[in-house]
């Protein structure tokens, strides 16, 4: 039996919706066909794999993966090619996972760190690899990308922290470059985390200062008054893509709140009510955009559509996308015939595909 870790918690801002998402796809995989070793990391970074997979009540979440803290684990990434080994120090537990399957959105795994160190493992994981996990995560590098390949972007602005030091005084600038109103956000965050909307011109210093707590850099877009639609991407050299599904959010824009808090503050609706024209050429976009980004195994690609169909522009593209049994990724799938169950089956073979491409690059 293959034995599967899931990689869960982490030390991002969305730690919460990673143990949401962990409790479905525990809830959902092959128990017959795998063996699940739970390996939480708590928001310190510190790894404890668990006794076993205990689901648990939320109140903000609902069912959630439980992190509990047992043991001093060393996480060995050398001993054994093709494994990760895990050792509890206080006892001398030792644990081997065959492959990986990282449940944890935003930083420190999203952005890549933990995908270099399983490959520095050697192990099989889930998932787009290193390059593709950096460049897709990070805002302003994916939207020149992408704008680079004649594929359509909102209009931005970028800023570092140290560039911000001479620019704090040129407001009127931007919001003269992309009118009123506009969002401002941080470059390598999910979730909406660190997201503000800003109306007014003497609110967006404020939201930029707030913006720069969450990263060193920040995008300023041009707000757009727009449908929200989204597609599922799944495969490496030949992907997928699904059929478009629509958010629409209750708040007045698709904020972390009304993603993950309010039961109600968004409404998804598959297939989205579109042009069957409009619609294939979203599709092929969305394609594109996964090749452009060097995505393997999966991705959701996010779309703003203005509301007469007149334009559409790339959101952003989440590697390791929202996977609760209620998130937008797994519910296109399901309504295209594929079950969740099999869709985390699949995953797992396309994660055993791309190792084995890594394995047969010669390095030394």
């Amino acid at each position: 039996m293959i034995r599967i870790g899931i990689l869960y918690g982490g030390r991002s801002l969305e730690h919460d919706v990673s143990l949401c998402s962990a409790a479905s796809v525990v809830s959902a995989i092959d128990k017959d066909k795998y063996e699940i070793i739970a390996v939480g990391i708590d928001r310190d970074g510190k790894w404890y794999v668990q006794e076993e997979p205990v689901i648990e009540i939320d109140k903000n979440f609902g069912k959630v993966l439980a992190l509990k803290r047992r043991g001093r684990w060393f996480v060995n990434h050398f001993e054994d090619d093709m494994k990760l080994n895990l050792y509890n120090l206080d006892n001398n537990e030792k644990i081997e996972l065959d492959v990986v399957f990282p449940v944890i959105h935003g930083s420190f795994c999203e952005d890549g760190k933990i995908q270099g160190l399983l490959e520095l493992a050697m192990v099989p994981y889930v998932g787009a690899d290193v390059k593709g996990s950096v460049v897709a995560m990070d805002k302003d590098v994916t939207k020149r990308l992408l704008r680079d390949a004649n594929i359509p972007v909102v209009p931005w602005i970028f800023l570092s922290s140290m560039e911000w030091c001479n620019y704090s005084n040129n407001v009127e600038m931007i919001v003269e470059e992309l009118g009123l109103p506009l969002f401002v956000k941080p470059s390598n965050t999910g979730s909406s985390v660190g997201v503000m909307k800003v109306s007014e011109e003497n609110e967006l210093l404020a939201a930029i200062k707030y913006s720069f707590t969450f990263d060193n850099t920040v995008i300023i877009e041009k707000s757009i008054n727009c449908r929200e639609i989204e597609c599922a991407v799944l495969g490496n050299h030949f992907p997928e893509v699904s059929m478009l599904g629509e958010i629409i959010p209750h708040h007045e824009f698709y904020s972390y709140e009304a993603k993950y808090i309010d039961p109600d503050g968004a409404e998804l609706r598959i297939p989205a009510q579109i042009s069957k024209e409009l619609a294939d050429e979203i599709r092929q976009t969305a394609g594109e955009a996964y090749r452009i980004l060097c995505c393997r195994g999966m991705a959701r690609v996010d779309f703003f559509v203005e509301k007469d169909e007149s334009a559409y522009y790339i959101n952003e593209i989440n590697t390791i996308p929202g996977f609760t049994n209620i998130s937008m990724y797994p519910k296109l799938w399901e309504s295209a015939g594929l079950s969740y169950s099999d869709l985390i089956d699949k995953l797992i073979t396309l994660a055993f595909q791309s190792h084995q491409e890594r394995v047969k690059i010669k390095s030394y």
